[in-house]
């Protein structure tokens, strides 16, 4: 079931949100207002989550706040990466937390937490071990990236790639499984720290992981996970058809689905870190999915809404 929605994914990193279109994140903040509007009219009780922030960085909350966003949702949420891409220790967990509850008191989730296993496998089990005895009792939702590598085949989603250093790599090797679905040496290490680990899976469209991929986090004990349904999605043939599959599959587990992407022909320009022209199809296409997909939805699901 969907247990929440998160508006958007790394906001703040110009990888899913194009600055140069947007500076002062006033565009974001219009449509996420619009959208945290829009879901809460369809169901009230359905938590709200921020976009998970990364870099973690206090100054785009209080941004966010002064612009009346944090009035519309229900939880704010981080992404760290220390070992990969994040210029801090992984001893340094607790502290960044502190930042952002020193600036809102929003409930705080961790909606994306990592280590690759680029370098060695052994690094990726210390990874694990760590991030489980710095996270636990700290924050009540900690997402784990990912569960499979990242086919090869499927570029990363970033605008930096070589001037990442090795770190655009590194990407492609977060997962608990390998990419042909044989397990990692931290797989087991994982297993041990369910269900207060969930996981962080995105799926594609018409992902062939994705009944694996169930059969996996039952395996492993895993009772939630944050995915999304992208809104360029939305206008491939058959997407409804997909979001049904993808979200039936994972009916067993507390969902937070993330609602991002901008669809090309939408965009100021046209790509899917793109503000929107008009945000409030963004903001239609997030309640149309919690009336089709939210738990205690009793009304008969409406269509996907097209420009």
């Amino acid at each position: 079931m969907i247990e929440a929605v998160m508006l958007w994914n790394e906001p703040n990193n110009k990888s899913h949100w194009d600055p140069e279109i947007d500076p002062d994140w006033s565009r974001f903040a219009e449509m996420a207002i619009l959208a945290g509007k829009a879901i809460a009219a369809v169901d009230p009780s359905l938590p709200r989550v921020l976009g998970g922030i990364s870099p973690i960085d206090p100054s785009f909350i209080v941004n966010m706040a002064g612009r009346g966003v944090l009035d519309h949702v229900d939880v704010v949420a981080v992404h760290g990466f220390p070992l990969d891409w994040n210029l801090w220790r992984i001893h340094d967990w607790p502290q960044k937390l502190d930042e952002i509850r020193a600036v809102t008191d929003r409930p705080l989730w961790v909606s994306e937490v990592g280590v690759s296993s680029f370098g060695a496998e052994e690094v990726q089990v210390f990874g694990v071990e760590r991030t489980a005895a710095l996270l636990a009792g700290r924050a009540p939702r900690i997402h784990w990236y990912s569960l499979y590598d990242l086919p090869r085949a499927w570029p990363a989603t970033t605008r930096h790639k070589e001037a990442e250093g090795s770190s655009y790599y590194r990407h492609f090797d977060m997962g608990l499984l390998r990419e042909d679905g044989t397990p990692k040496l931290a797989l087991e290490t994982f297993a041990r720290h369910t269900p207060t680990l969930g996981l962080c899976q995105w799926f594609h469209f018409e992902d062939h992981r994705l009944d694996e991929a169930v059969r996996w986090m039952k395996r492993l004990g895993v009772t939630y996970l944050r995915t999304g349904l992208s809104w360029a999605d939305s206008f491939r043939p058959n997407a409804l058809a997909w979001f049904d599959r993808q979200m039936d599959a994972l009916a067993e587990f507390d969902v937070t689905v993330t609602f991002c992407f901008t669809p090309e022909h939408l965009g100021i320009a046209p790509h899917h870190t793109s503000p929107p022209r008009d945000p409030r199809i963004f903001a239609d296409f997030c309640a149309a999915m919690v009336e089709r997909y939210a738990h205690h939805r009793a009304a008969p699901p409406v269509a996907c809404p097209a420009e």
